[in-house]
């Protein structure tokens, strides 16, 4: 079975943080999170066995379905709870079901990072227009984080906002990259962006071929 399918992202996180629990209320079409609850994403190919996964997840454990996307390829879902323990048993069905284990994910890999600094008025205006969290406001310092497999940018804004006082202004966790929009301080920026990197160059797995 593990020749059948190929586990693109497995990304667990353990608390929800309040900025990024709030901004998947804004776009998630399944049940709503809140801040605390532990949260799970997972990536496969093919894309369309999303479903079957999602259907044993939820009928085996309490954990609740927040997103299941199946964009070309790849299929990508959330799975969420108060209780660690469930979304843990979640990914552990998960994972049998699949014949695979953690170590079969594709290790994540930055794409690229910007941080641009005192952000003019106009580009503000223009990036205001898409996104579902915070305004960024002008002379505000912004970093633009991008990384593949897509859906480790969850992991990594919310790694990224324990440890600094930024905003969040949009995340996009579907398709090939992920990539995530802060605004802050330069100082809080440097600390949002030292973090996010951190927290995927730890994650283990295997190259992407």
């Amino acid at each position: 079975m593990a020749d059948q399918f190929s586990l693109r992202c497995y990304s667990y996180l353990d608390r929800m943080q309040p900025q990024y629990a709030a901004f998947v209320g804004t776009i998630t079409q399944g049940d709503l999170p809140t801040e605390g609850m532990a949260a799970l994403y997972i990536e496969v190919a093919p894309g369309n066995e999303v479903f079957r996964l999602v259907d044993i997840a939820v009928k085996s454990t309490e954990a609740k379905p927040g997103a299941q996307i199946v964009e070309r390829e790849f299929g990508m879902f959330e799975v969420h709870s108060k209780s660690q323990a469930e979304v843990l048993e979640a990914g552990r069905i998960v994972l049998a079901r699949l014949g695979l284990k953690i170590e079969d994910r594709v290790k994540p890999s930055i794409a690229s990072i910007q941080v641009i600094t005192n952000v003019d008025p106009y580009q503000a205006q223009l990036l205001n227009r898409f996104r579902r969290g915070s305004m960024l406001v002008p002379g505000e310092t912004m970093l633009v984080l991008e990384c593949a497999p897509a859906a480790y940018i969850n992991y990594a804004f919310n790694e990224a906002e324990k440890g600094s006082t930024i905003k969040l202004l949009h995340i996009s966790s579907v398709g090939r990259f992920g990539r995530m929009w802060l605004s802050g301080s330069e100082a809080e920026i440097l600390t949002a962006r030292n973090a996010a990197v951190k927290a995927l160059e730890e994650l283990d797995g295997r190259p992407e071929k």
